[in-house]
């Protein structure tokens, strides 16, 4: 099986910086794109970064020039600095990635599709 896990989340001034890593465990083969989204109370999940496998990035409006989406392939791990932090980006943040190839010891080679971590809160206070 696979695992995403999120951490470096936590309670932070606004001005601020988080870095929020994804990291991914299981005999994993190779990670397609990843996306680190939000969630916030009331409103709906936000996509807020993408990373594709070669390297190529987008941001959502509200986070650009502050947030940068990076990945670490060696190390199976993504991340998400965040700078000039505000207290509207505090939010439950999931990694996601749309296609994990890996291998499983009964199965062989399985592919996990849109797969989520549980997510890690950042809170930005005022």
């Amino acid at each position: 099986q696979v695992q995403l896990v999120e951490s470096g989340g936590g309670l932070v001034q606004a001005g601020g910086s988080l870095r929020l890593s994804c990291a991914a465990s299981g005999n994993i083969l190779s990670i397609n794109t990843i996306n680190w989204y939000r969630r916030a109370p009331g409103i709906q999940r936000e996509l807020v970064a993408t990373i594709t496998s070669g390297g190529s990035t987008n941001y959502a409006d509200s986070v650009k020039g502050r947030f940068t989406i990076s990945r670490d392939d060696a190390k199976k791990t993504a991340y998400l600095q965040m700078n000039s932090l505000k207290p509207e980006d505090t939010a439950l943040y999931l990694c996601n990635a749309d296609r994990i190839l890996f291998t499983d010891q009964a199965m062989g080679t399985r592919v996990a599709v849109d797969y989520f971590g549980q997510g890690t809160l950042v809170t930005v206070s005022s």
